[in-house]
């Protein structure tokens, strides 16, 4: 591995001191035109490149921002990073991407190295149940960010959808369309998202006369085995349900994979709808009804509102909740309302 040039490479080169190599550097206005010419040329001959920690340490700022997320892997978490960047790039920052699968100890381990690389902000969707992670960030004065899942704290600022009125949709729907047993794919209710899309439905129930049954609510997490084991256990209910709300698109698709296996008809017989309006839900021959969350949009307007802190060091304590508002796509994998 070739060895870098450091700044008493270029001392020694020019037979001058690495304190005047420094100051030439950084454009101390006590060196002179001229070496500050000659030490700037040789440095780029001898290519030089300067420590962007350092220079971050002494100027308090590295135009760098951590992007943290649960998993880079979908296209929701896709899109709000690409809204991110794109807002954040054209106002000179970098953005640094963590992904920490949804474990709290990663989680943890990613905002510290985050931290101990001086970004100048954290743009983060959570997957923790504590604060004391995000406490020590207030502490050392670093702006933070929730996007999607967001835990609600005093003086930060969060952008998000209204995911109560999102579970909320799409019950209605599935209650307007003749279901009357609705089970509900669950994430962690731990998590703010999650429990809001709970209480949607819950409500959506409560409002249209019918009982909540507490055997069709089942925790999975976002991914199609899940929602495989999902129906495998509703279907044991006596009786089963005829429709699921499910809190993930990618459990959805477990479902009905699952559904269809077992040689059950949809929307004839069973409605399925999913959570975030992921690609695939579109392009599947029986096209998956869903919530679209907007993440271009949501990512945007997470960059925007930590450029506004940034913008005066007074905002960095004020808190904005931002709240887009969701969309019910209606696919085939959920009948139509009939006219009465």
């Amino acid at each position: 591995m070739k060895k870098k040039t450091t700044i008493y490479d270029i001392a020694k080169k020019l037979n001058i001191t690495a304190a005047t190599v420094s100051r030439a550097l950084n454009n101390n206005p006590n060196i002179s035109d001229a070496t500050r010419e000659l030490v700037v040329s040789t440095a780029e001959k001898m290519n030089y490149e300067q420590n962007r920690l350092a220079l971050a340490l002494k100027s308090g700022k590295s135009n760098n921002v951590g992007v943290v997320v649960p998993r880079i892997d979908s296209n929701f978490f896709g899109s709000v990073i690409h809204g991110i960047e794109e807002e954040l790039n054209k106002n000179g920052y970098h953005v640094i991407i963590c992904q920490t699968d949804g474990i709290e100890a990663k989680e943890v381990a990613n905002i510290e190295a985050l931290l101990n690389s001086q970004v100048d902000g954290i743009l983060i969707s959570t997957s923790s149940n504590h604060t004391a992670t995000f406490d020590r960030i207030i502490k050392k004065e670093v702006p933070l960010v929730f996007f999607d899942r967001k835990k609600t704290m005093k003086n930060v600022s969060s952008v998000t959808i209204n995911d109560f009125d999102g579970g909320y949709k799409a019950t209605k729907h599935l209650i307007e369309t003749g279901c009357k047993r609705i089970a509900y794919l669950s994430g962690d209710t731990n998590i703010e998202i999650f429990k809001d899309r709970f209480l949607g439905y819950k409500q959506a129930l409560l409002d249209n006369k019918i009982d909540f049954n507490k055997e069709y609510v089942v925790q999975t997490k976002s991914t199609i085995e899940d929602g495989r084991k999902a129906v495998r256990k509703l279907m044991k209910s006596t009786p089963p349900p005829d429709a699921i709300f499910s809190s993930s698109d990618f459990a959805a698709l477990g479902a009905i994979q699952e559904l269809k296996a077992k040689n059950i008809k949809i929307p004839t017989d069973f409605s399925v709808i999913g959570f975030s309006n992921e690609p695939f839900t579109m392009f599947m021959e029986l096209s998956i009804s869903t919530i679209d969350q907007f993440p271009l949009e949501m990512g945007r307007m997470t960059a925007k509102v930590f450029l506004e802190q940034v913008a005066n060091s007074e905002n960095v304590k004020i808190e904005k909740k931002v709240v887009l508002e969701p969309e019910l796509i209606l696919r085939k994998s959920t009948r139509k309302i009939t006219s009465k």
